[in-house]
């Protein structure tokens, strides 16, 4: 694929699942992900929207689905959105109006959105800083996730607050090389 050529759907979702198991799983980033990724309850939604107030419509359509569907049938959802908020600074200003549509909705207590970019950068961090890579994904997306399953999961993980410090210990022991060689194994 060129870098003119946009990815089809199906790309864009396996590069999704492969950042998934490799990263997010393969690297317990999240030690809450494989059950639902493995149960297949992960919904793969991708916005071929070109504006962010295309993008607005397709979250809060995601926003109400993921809140009308039993959750043993979908727990997640990642809204992923490859030809709109690519530039990181814009994607990150988005996130209030993501707030915003989850409270416009009645959602709050309910689901929230949690981030992911290619470009992802944490407050005080240098661009390249390894760290960062525990929130970049493929592509720029919106992960929606239930409150209910959050507490859960919080009250069955005796040492949540250990959970960001050894994601970055994990990245500063593999690396830039190692982490290139994670995309790289068959």
């Amino acid at each position: 694929m060129t870098p003119t050529q946009t990815p089809s759907n199906e790309q864009v979702i396996a590069a999704t699942r492969t950042w998934l198991e490799r990263a997010v799983i393969g690297q317990q980033f999240c030690p809450f992900a494989s059950g639902p990724y493995l149960t297949d309850r992960v919904r793969f939604i991708v916005s071929t929207q070109l504006s962010t107030a295309g993008l607005l419509e397709d979250l809060r359509r995601e926003l109400q689905l993921l809140q009308d569907v039993d959750p043993r049938e979908c727990e997640t959802t990642l809204l992923i959105h490859p030809q709109v908020l690519t530039r990181f600074l814009d994607y990150n200003d988005f996130l209030e109006d993501c707030d915003a549509a989850v409270a416009e909705l009645g959602l709050e207590g309910e689901l929230q959105v949690a981030s992911f970019h290619p470009d992802y950068r944490f407050a005080g961090t240098t661009a390249r800083d390894i760290t960062n890579f525990t929130n970049r994904s493929p592509y720029p997306m919106l992960h929606l996730l239930r409150e209910a399953s959050i507490e859960r999961a919080v009250a069955s993980f005796p040492d949540i607050d250990q959970i960001a410090p050894r994601n970055m210990e994990t990245l500063r022991r593999l690396g830039h090389e190692g982490w290139r060689r994670l995309w790289m194994e068959q």
